[in-house]
């Protein structure tokens, strides 16, 4: 956790010039909001960074206070918010009951326990709180993924969960109802190494291994040379499993789980 919060802390000056993926998302997960719920008193932004997803929370819910948490305390210099916390997912420095709406965006595939996450956001919302969240799939930078693996049987990219498995962890911390969705994004690279540096440049270089040996120099060499097979009309595609999803914090109704593919 203490590498990942200080790639995201590095990052954090020039981090939205590079995040044009994430500010679509927020900007989509915000709409998302909108069509679910229309007020709010209180709405916790949780790993808000620079604040990508609180901006457009700021301009659609004029009367609801914005709280932004994230780990990243340089991240959160940048946040525009006069309500900023520094802090970890797992441990929310808010009482019991006290937050409307918890929003998340792009902030779960970095927690590696989801049940402490889902407890922690359960117990801060009000009952018939909302949680609504983005998140990456398993597809997410598959290329990458697939052309290491012809370089050795070594992890260099994170593993991203299911969104079966997200619902279900949901279910397990009593949270009702939950709707998941997905879409799948491709973007494209000139080179492999303008993909790494992309992800260097929002904190994301903890996604990539790479040993500085000789032996690994070697098969980093081979490793984009098999991405180099993926190209298309001189574009390398770089493809992201984007998943949504929002549920309720209700105590009494029947849950079940509505899977949607977009």
């Amino acid at each position: 956790m203490s590498q990942i919060r200080l790639s995201f802390n590095k990052a954090s000056n020039n981090y939205d010039n590079h995040a044009l993926l994430q500010k679509e998302i927020a900007i989509r997960l915000d709409k998302k909001l909108n069509t679910i719920s229309s007020k709010a008193d209180i709405i916790l932004d949780l790993g808000a960074g620079t604040g990508l997803l609180s901006k457009q929370l700021t301009k659609c819910f004029l009367n609801s206070k914005i709280i932004c948490i994230d780990f990243s305390q340089k991240s959160l210099k940048y946040n525009p918010s006069s309500n900023k916390i520094c802090a970890n997912a797992n441990y929310l420095p808010l009482l019991n009951n006290s937050i409307d709406i918890i929003t998340s965006n792009l902030m779960m595939q970095w927690c590696p326990d989801l049940n402490t996450l889902f407890s922690e956001c359960f117990r801060v919302l009000k009952n018939d709180g909302l949680f609504l969240f983005s998140t990456f799939g398993p597809d997410t930078l598959k290329e990458l993924k697939n052309s290491w693996s012809v370089v050795d049987d070594k992890i260099h990219v994170n593993t991203f969960i299911d969104m079966h498995d997200i619902g279900d962890q949901m279910l397990q911390n009593r949270f009702q109802n939950p709707v998941m969705e997905m879409e799948t994004w491709t973007l494209t690279y000139q080179t492999v190494i303008d993909l790494l540096h992309d992800l260097k440049a929002i904190g994301a270089q903890t996604v990539i291994k790479r040993s500085k040996s000789l032996t690994g120099k070697n098969k980093f060499r081979l490793m984009i040379k098999m991405y180099e097979s993926y190209k298309n009309n001189g574009k390398l595609p770089v493809t992201y499993e984007v998943i949504y999803g929002h549920a309720w914090k209700q105590t009494s109704n029947i849950a079940n789980i509505t899977l949607e593919t977009q």
